[in-house]
């Protein structure tokens, strides 16, 4: 094999690409998207030729017209025509069709169900589209941009995601750059992004709160920025909300000042007067909106005052999820040396107000919060592609583990753990004679099966037949950059591996995952007192097993009266199993221990005289002193 040699500081960097292409940094976002380079360390947007940096990501799909429409004309068919036009659509991402029940009014299209199950697809004007597709073109528009204001080839991208995107989202966002023509560098979260734009612009150090509240998804996140090493201490949020709901709500309220009812088709101009008005009050008092549907018209004013009392409800999970952030890493909020600010809808006043209130100090503001995401992943792009010394060290949202016996969860890496990671865990066979084992790939923070999330599940055979209890089965996880998951289960004597990329057809919503922490929490102490009498019931199963493959082997060991006491305190401990104490398990498994242990001492003197039977004294000596 033959190597090449590079001098130091010479060696080319894997993702250099040539001279005639060059590498972005987007932020696919819910409401808007942006597209940004960074040259020397200096990140800038890339604009149209009006000056806007912003590509809505919004898409339609016109009658007999091969082309998608993407941004600001879209924006425009909506209010015309919404039943041609997606919108949103990154809550879709990694989403299957049994989660659109979920989804409320976030979805105007119809959905399109084949059958099948598996990703969600949607009924554009009788066009049936994937999530995957929509943001595909959304990226391929980004694209086209950079390349028409570069004068050259754009082929690679850092894509940023929101921290709590599990695998399959993730997933789909690669697949749909790879439909846009575009080799994902990195997927980085979008708080690390913000992060790296302040911390490089400013040679920051110390902690951060990124406070990231978006068109449809909401992070918290606390950072340690120290001599070019960014660690995500904690993420978190309440990812069910953002500046959609915002809207929802201020279109409620003007359709129940109006007091009639809505077709299908109205509801996309109203939730665009609604987030007009939301825009509107950030710098003034009071706004009137204009809603003329139904033929009928109508003015409505509405106050800053009236719209943070009804968004107020919202703006305070948003809050507690952030103290639930810095709990989470044993930190106090004077701690911190700087609240970064991500997000169009941090605009609002209360937003920021209520943000201001919890830390004790007024957020950075200097960079553009639509922007600071997409400057970020540009300078990792050129970090990427031309070297730096900064290094990013996202953490894993939500601890990944195994299916024990008992139906427990065996955390192999528990959440906020710094990726890339790889850890591994050594399991062993429960019965006699076991030549095969599932492996069941679960995420979440309960400690029993049902009350997590399924991954994956796959199946290690070829374990050589043994005793319960002999075989070693190491179970590895590898986390990457990216935030993918791979699992791999190796038996040490025969080398026999099996493993998954774990690439579900449907993913954990971000309302489901804010969920699950929540859940976690509230039922920390249950789950603990769950989990142990569960550990006690399968410590009590596994004596059971062992002791009655004893008698069937040696049973002739025990007089009568010895046997009667074993069975008995054998049917004591199933009892006690059927029920819910479980320290009557762990006396009843005592007990049964005790009653047979002269039993397991028996054993041992037959199997030792077998073993020693017709061995020479003389040799036995010689073995001995060799041993």
């Amino acid at each position: 094999m033959l190597l090449d040699i590079y001098e130091p500081g010479e060696t080319p960097l894997p993702h250099a690409g040539d001279a005639d292409t060059a590498a972005v940094g987007i932020d696919l976002g819910t409401t808007n998207s942006l597209v940004a380079i960074a040259v020397g360390g200096r990140p800038e947007i890339l604009r149209d030729a009006l000056g806007d940096g912003i590509v809505p990501s919004v898409v339609a799909y016109l009658d007999g017209d091969d082309e998608p429409v993407v941004g600001r004309v879209a924006t425009r068919i909506l209010e015309r025509e919404p039943e041609l036009v997606v919108a949103s659509v990154k809550r879709l991402m990694g989403r299957g069709t049994g989660d659109v029940a979920s989804l409320g009014g976030h979805l105007a299209q119809k959905v399109h169900d084949d059958g099948q199950g598996g990703m969600v697809k949607l009924d554009v004007g009788g066009r049936i589209v994937s999530p995957v597709q929509v943001s595909a073109e959304i990226l391929r528009t980004l694209k086209q941009r950079a390349e028409m204001v570069l004068g050259k080839g754009v082929d690679r991208a850092v894509i940023t995601v929101p921290a709590y995107f599990d695998d399959a989202a993730r997933t789909a966002t690669r697949d749909a750059a790879r439909l846009a023509g575009l080799e994902v560098l990195r997927l980085v979260n979008e708080p690390t992004a913000a992060a790296l734009a302040y911390g490089l612009d400013k040679g920051a150090e110390g902690l951060y709160a990124v406070y990231d509240l978006g068109g449809g998804t909401f992070d918290v996140s606390l950072l340690r920025l120290e001599k070019g090493v960014f660690q995500v201490l904690a993420t978190g949020g309440d990812a069910a909300l953002g500046g959609d709901d915002f809207d929802r709500i201020l279109a409620e309220r003007l359709l129940a000042a109006r007091g009639d009812a809505i077709a299908a088709g109205d509801v996309k101009p109203v939730l665009a007067a609604a987030r007009r008005a939301k825009e509107g009050l950030t710098d003034a008092d009071e706004v009137s909106v204009d809603l003329d549907f139904g033929g009928k018209a109508t003015r409505h004013p509405v106050t800053r005052a009236q719209f943070d009392d009804w968004i107020g409800p919202l703006v305070a999970r948003t809050i507690a999820a952030a103290r639930a952030v810095l709990a989470d890493a044993g930190v106090e909020a004077g701690e911190l040396a700087g609240i970064v600010l991500v997000g169009g809808s941090t605009r609002v006043p209360l937003v920021r107000g209520e943000v201001a209130r919890l830390f004790g100090r007024e957020p950075l503001s200097d960079i553009d919060p639509d922007e600071v995401v997409a400057l970020g992943a540009a300078l990792q792009a050129e970090a990427l592609t031309i070297g730096s010394d900064t290094l990013l060290l996202d953490v894993v949202p939500l601890s990944l583990g195994l299916e024990t016996m008992g139906g427990l969860v065996e955390k192999v890496i528990p959440r906020n753990t710094p990726i890339p990671v790889s850890r591994a865990q050594d399991f062993t066979t429960y019965q006699d004679g076991q030549t095969a084992m599932a492996v069941h790939v679960l995420q979440g923070e309960r400690e029993m099966v049902e009350q997590n999330r399924s991954l994956a599940r796959f199946v290690l055979a070829g374990i050589p037949a043994m005793v319960a209890g002999a075989a070693r089965i190491r179970v590895t996880f590898t986390v990457d950059a990216d935030g993918l998951l791979t699992v791999a289960a190796r038996e040490a004597l025969t080398g026999v591996e099996a493993h998954v990329e774990v690439k579900p057809s449907y993913g954990l919503s971000d309302e489901d995952m804010a969920e699950m922490l929540r859940a976690s929490f509230e039922n920390a102490r249950a789950d603990v007192t769950t989990r142990l009498l569960a550990e006690a019931r399968v410590d009590g199963r596994r004596l059971i097993l062992a002791l009655d493959a004893a008698l069937a082997q040696d049973g002739d060991l025990l007089a009568a009266g010895e046997r009667a006491e074993v069975d008995t305190a054998k049917a004591a401990l199933e009892a006690a199993m059927a029920g819910d104490d479980r320290e009557a398990v762990v006396q009843a498994t005592e007990a049964l221990e005790a009653a047979g242990r002269p039993f397991a001492e028996r054993r041992m003197d037959r199997n030792i005289r077998q073993a020693l039977a017709g061995v020479e004294v003389r040799r036995l000596e010689t073995r001995l002193q060799a041993g």
